[in-house]
């Protein structure tokens, strides 16, 4: 195959790495420029002074992932439809510059909503980066099936079945978790940083959670604790963390879950992973090199010489 420039640019922040014919990372490069911060027309100007460099070779070519490919990225690009994976995926890239610059398509899903009611009787779920994501997972860890758990702003729960995704659900667990944090009654509780991760205080939070009250009540108890000194100011952060992630997995099925993955950023990632063991339920975890070998994989589909 070609060398590959893989991209991956979200919303706040815009990564590359250098791919070689044989899907090996040459070399990485992060930059403040997520796809907010860049004006319609810029996508060109922008992706030239980040990666023109790594283009001038003939035989390179480039592929994206992310909100690049959303209304408000470079190209809007289309969604697969659930089931879907490498095939389905590949087969709908959207080119930018043909044959040499692409963004990977998204994937979308229907929930069941309400019967009868017009607009709502299905009710439409989607992602965009993070299905390059479970497939570079898939690939790096030679499974066909298994659950993809994404966390994040908007975490992602991906069932994959015969290498392929078969349907997935979206939770705004971060964005939650900063509202209450930032927004709320409770930021006048919370100390202004969250300081050091408190295992034990994270963990009782997830606990809570998982005995099935509602968050819209436990999350009331941050402040509580607080007035009636149960919990130090230090460890309310981590407690309001694992409730949020606790209700995130409450009501979580493991069945047929053979294998459970959790793709993203370190620290959240370790936090799932201690939430789900605090659930007998084992977890690898991948980071960013997930990305890479979804794009490298992808790549591959469509220029495999």
């Amino acid at each position: 195959m070609k060398q590959l420039v893989a991209v991956d640019w979200g919303s706040s922040s815009l990564r590359g790495a250098r791919m070689d014919a044989g899907g090996k990372v040459q070399e990485h490069r992060s930059f403040d420029r997520g796809i907010l911060t860049v004006a319609p027309g810029e996508f060109p100007s922008v992706f030239e002074a980040c990666f023109g460099d790594w283009m001038n070779s003939g035989d390179t070519i480039c592929l994206m992932s992310g909100m690049v490919g959303s209304k408000q990225g470079w190209l809007e690009a289309p969604y697969c439809s659930c089931p879907a994976g490498f095939e389905e995926v590949a087969a709908k890239l959207a080119w930018v510059d043909p044959g040499r610059v692409a963004i990977v398509p998204g994937l979308s899903c229907e929930h069941d909503g309400l019967p009868g009611v017009a607009g709502l009787q299905c009710i439409p779920d989607v992602m965009r980066g993070e299905e390059t994501q479970i497939l570079g997972a898939l690939q790096l860890l030679g499974l066909h099936q298994g659950l993809v758990v994404l966390p994040g702003t908007h975490s992602k729960w991906a069932r994959v079945q015969a290498g392929r995704v078969q349907s997935f659900s979206t939770f705004m667990t971060g964005e939650l978790f900063a509202l209450l944090r930032q927004h709320s009654i409770l930021s006048r509780t919370l100390p202004a940083g969250d300081g050091e991760f408190d295992a034990g205080a994270f963990d009782q939070g997830v606990t809570l959670a998982l005995r099935g009250d509602s968050l819209l009540h436990t999350a009331f108890g941050v402040r509580t604790l607080s007035l009636f000194d149960r919990l130090p100011a230090a460890a309310l952060p981590s407690y309001l963390s694992g409730l949020v992630i606790g209700e995130e997995l409450r009501g979580r099925t493991w069945q047929g879950a053979a294998d459970v993955v959790i793709v993203g950023a370190g620290a959240l990632s370790l936090r799932y992973q201690r939430a789900l063991a605090l659930q007998n339920v084992p977890a690898q975890r991948l980071g960013s090199e997930a990305t890479w070998a979804g794009l490298w994989a992808i790549a591959n589909k469509n220029f495999p010489d």
